[in-house]
């Protein structure tokens, strides 16, 4: 049975070391089950290397990684994936020339690990269908299910990709820039899609548009040069001193918003 303390997952001296150069370094993160939790700050803060940290696509030098109250910091990102914790990309992945309900279904395909079986017949796949339907549904993309994902507009290739994490039905979600280089009404579908399937699970997510971080986040962590200098709910790292210097001049970000 799962370890259902108030923290879903937890990291403990987390630091990161390439040749010499601290990048993330002794960070203590607790995220609550069923929040939203944003890292944030400017550039070169190591939100990004924290994010790859904590879904296994680097091994921390130091610190360990808890989820559930397990130690996950040797495990694969495949590995934790099956265990509940899938990370939806920067850049949109999506498989341009397939249909919206088939991007989905891979995606459903990879978690049965059979992901690389292109030949199974449409019947076979079709029991997938349902489960890949509803999430297009939670997104608001059952309308496109046929339509070839190359045809749909980069927001809402972005609102593809999260059916896929979510059909998963992952009990973690990790969103890296979910609205990196979308106009202003992309931003809020992505946003108010974001709190939807945030019901019932957890959402970590590295984000630069204070906007989208002020509206949707629960709790909000602060890195500068690697370390976490403040953390809470918006009100409380907005008036933070050292958050305030840190964003100080930042051409990535301002703590006002857009």
């Amino acid at each position: 049975m799962k370890n259902q303390s108030e923290y879903v997952i937890e990291t403990q001296h987390l630091t990161k070391e390439f040749l010499g150069f601290v990048a993330v370094n002794d960070v203590n993160l607790k995220v609550k089950r069923h929040t939203i939790h944003a890292i944030i700050g400017p550039n070169g803060a190591g939100k990004s290397t924290c994010f790859n940290l904590i879904t296994k696509f680097l091994t921390p030098t130091k610190g360990k990684i808890l989820f559930n109250g397990i130690d996950i910091t040797n495990q694969t990102p495949s590995q934790i994936a099956r265990e509940g914790i899938v990370r939806s990309f920067q850049i949109s992945a999506v498989f341009p020339h397939m249909s919206v309900l088939e991007n989905v279904r891979i995606g459903l395909q990879r978690q049965l690990g059979s992901s690389f079986h292109f030949w199974k017949s449409d019947q076979t796949l079709g029991v997938l269908n349902e489960r890949a339907l509803e999430a297009l549904d939670q997104v608001g993309l059952a309308d496109y299910a046929d339509e070839t994902a190359v045809n749909l507009p980069y927001g809402r290739k972005r609102a593809l990709e999260i059916a896929t994490t979510v059909a998963m039905n992952p009990e973690v979600m990790l969103l890296d820039e979910p609205t990196q280089g979308m106009g202003h009404e992309d931003v809020q579908l992505v946003a108010e899609l974001i709190r939807k399937v945030s019901i019932g699970r957890t959402i970590i997510m590295v984000e630069h548009n204070m906007k989208v971080v002020s509206n949707i986040a629960d709790t909000i962590s602060v890195l500068q040069r690697g370390e976490l200098i403040a953390e809470g709910n918006y009100e409380t790292v907005s008036n933070n001193p050292q958050v305030m210097e840190a964003y100080m001049g930042s051409a990535d970000a301002e703590l006002a918003g857009h």
